[in-house]
């Protein structure tokens, strides 16, 4: 007899190889009662077309399925995937990996080893129950909220299922209420059904700016909510908010008139403002309310510290914003140096931030805003262009062989056009390539590897030559080094300033300039003071030196004076 379409499991299996997809499919197969409808997806641009579009019980995903982040893909399935449960295939253990996964929103975790037919039926047959139990209205739900379609016990349902996600894993999560300003007139003037679509048109447009793993609804008639998972600090919020608010900014066509709107935006965060549903949503709406004493767009946290934290994070974003344009930013220079002829070897391009009200602000506090609004990207390129132009007046003043390096943000590896760029920034200035130096870190290759290994690989071939900084303080150093075109490492300050105080940094000391050496690649040490270190890195046949022992960074006409009194000072020595 038939299995009743009513009955049938609906499955989709997120793997990129189709014999793992047979394989799972025979086993579920195996089980007479199953009667599986097995969907394949191959690749991640089918899996948003699909979660999307098409209706599915229980979702299976091999866990080297992702987009460069298996806890962020997990989130963005428990989302996109419309609360469907999740079955997680991984290669380690249960009691390794279950945890961390159940905790990002796994209904359930196996291990492929030993996989057999009783335990991955059991595992599907029993979310596919508890689906069932949910009532036969909940597969609706999703398409209902993306068609506009109010329901609150659902948003309190998925705000739950965040907190509770939240809760395991020890994150932070927020949420923000919206409400647009002065809907009461759009319904006059429009009428219901054409505001109604003004609503729409606004929410479709936030949620194309809003990561995968954030929560978009439509919680009443001129009211959304989003929940955002996984946010660290003010820094976080306030880009969520700058999202929304440029959402805002354009204006949007109903009836064939260009409409402005605004809307005030309040923020909840947990724990700090609630640790359930109805609080969270309550304070939310509480700052919401405070917002609205303010014309225009304008938003409000409920907890005081964090809108005075992340309105000071806006606005040093925007302050960066016309930092760039302005000319504000400015290069220095800190020299490194040849320990075998005591002479300036090459020097490091550092970023410094003269404010026009605040002065000189440090690099720890606006290099992590440039970071995480992406501002960094086409700073990158600016310092890059300086970098060319002060290769030009190195060798104008005397100084042909200077070795000028960049640090490369892990955000330029995000820009598909990196290697195309540089090309460009370097064939325009006609400056030997042997003589710029890109310092990257391990971070800015771990987003995405394949791309990151081919974009060095490309700029290797220009001449450009790369160092690995932090050396020895991140955790695949050893890979990096054998599959990179890695010229020379630079040892992290935070070792050299142990000399004398640690032995274990002696020992790392020593083991980094040998293992660099065995691989014919040079050795730079950070963060010098003072010659109890300067002696011990010569004793160890470091190959160059930088730190304040000998240069503090400093502007180019300081520098140019400084590399001229090294020269007198090396012309009267002979």
């Amino acid at each position: 007899m038939e299995t009743p379409e009513s009955e049938r499991i609906r499955l989709l299996v997120l793997t990129p190889e189709y014999r793992d997809f047979l394989w799972l499919g025979y086993l579920l197969e195996q089980d007479p009662a199953m009667a599986p409808e097995l969907t394949w997806c191959p690749d991640l641009i089918d899996c948003e077309d699909l979660l999307s579009n098409a209706q599915f019980d229980v979702i299976l995903w091999d866990c080297i399925f992702h987009g460069g982040s298996e806890t962020e893909f997990l989130r963005y399935l428990t989302v996109s995937g419309r609360e469907r449960p999740v079955i997680a295939l991984g290669a380690d253990p249960e009691y390794r990996l279950a945890p961390p996964m159940l905790a990002a929103g796994a209904a359930d975790y196996l291990c492929r080893q030993g996989l057999d037919r009783w335990n991955l039926c059991r595992a599907v047959r029993c979310l596919w129950y508890r689906e069932q139990l949910t009532g036969p209205e909940a597969s609706h739900l999703g398409r209902e909220v993306a068609s506009g379609f109010i329901n609150r016990d659902l948003f309190f349902d998925r705000l739950q299922q965040a907190l509770l996600r939240a809760g395991r894993a020890g994150h932070s999560l927020a949420l923000l209420h919206i409400n647009l300003d002065d809907f009461r007139t759009l319904n006059e003037s429009f009428g219901y059904q054409k505001s109604d679509q003004l609503m729409l048109k606004l929410a479709e447009r936030i949620r194309q700016h809003l990561r995968r793993s954030d929560s978009l609804m439509r919680i009443g008639g001129d009211e959304l909510a989003i929940i955002a998972e996984m946010v660290e600090d003010s820094l976080d919020i306030s880009r969520i908010i700058r999202k929304v608010v440029n959402a805002l900014n354009d204006p949007l066509t109903v009836d064939g008139q260009n409409v402005v709107v605004s809307a005030s935006l309040g923020v909840a965060t947990y724990p700090e403002a609630g640790d359930n549903p109805e609080n969270l949503l309550r304070r939310a709406s509480r700052a919401m309310f405070e917002a609205k004493r303010d014309p225009g767009t304008s938003y409000r946290f409920y907890d005081q510290q964090l809108h005075i934290a992340a309105g000071y994070q806006l606005r040093l974003e925007a302050d960066l914003r016309n930092a760039i344009r302005g000319g504000e930013l400015e290069l220095y220079f800190q020299p490194r140096i040849d320990l075998a002829t005591d002479g300036v070897r090459g020097l490091e391009c550092l970023l410094r931030w003269n404010h026009p009200e605040r002065g000189m602000i440090s690099p720890d506090e606006f290099i992590p805003v440039a970071e995480r609004s992406g501002l960094i990207v086409p700073i990158g390129y600016w310092v890059i262009e300086q970098a060319c132009k002060r290769l030009q007046d190195a060798a104008d003043l005397g100084y042909p062989g200077l070795v000028l390096a960049v640090n490369l943000s892990f955000r330029q590896f995000h820009d598909r056009k990196m290697t195309e760029t540089i090309f460009r920034i370097i064939f325009n200035a006609n400056v030997d390539t042997s003589l710029l130096e890109l310092e990257l870190t391990e971070s800015a290759m771990m987003h995405d590897p394949e791309y990151a290994q081919r974009c060095l690989r490309e700029l290797s071939q220009l001449g450009i030559s790369f160092a690995l900084d932090d050396f020895g303080t991140g955790f695949s150093s050893l890979s990096n080094l054998q599959h990179l075109p890695i010229s020379l490492v630079k040892i992290d300050k935070s070792f050299v300033q142990e000399l004398g105080k640690s032995a274990d940094a002696e020992h790392i000391i020593r083991a980094i300039i040998s293992l660099a050496h065995s691989l014919q690649m040079g050795v730079v040490a950070e963060g010098v003071e003072t010659e109890g270190q300067l002696e011990f890195l010569r004793q160890q046949h470091c190959d160059e030196i930088q730190g304040y022992l000998y240069a503090r960074p400093m502007p180019w006409d300081d520098l140019v004076q400084f590399l001229s009194n090294r020269n007198s000072a090396a012309c009267l020595q002979q």
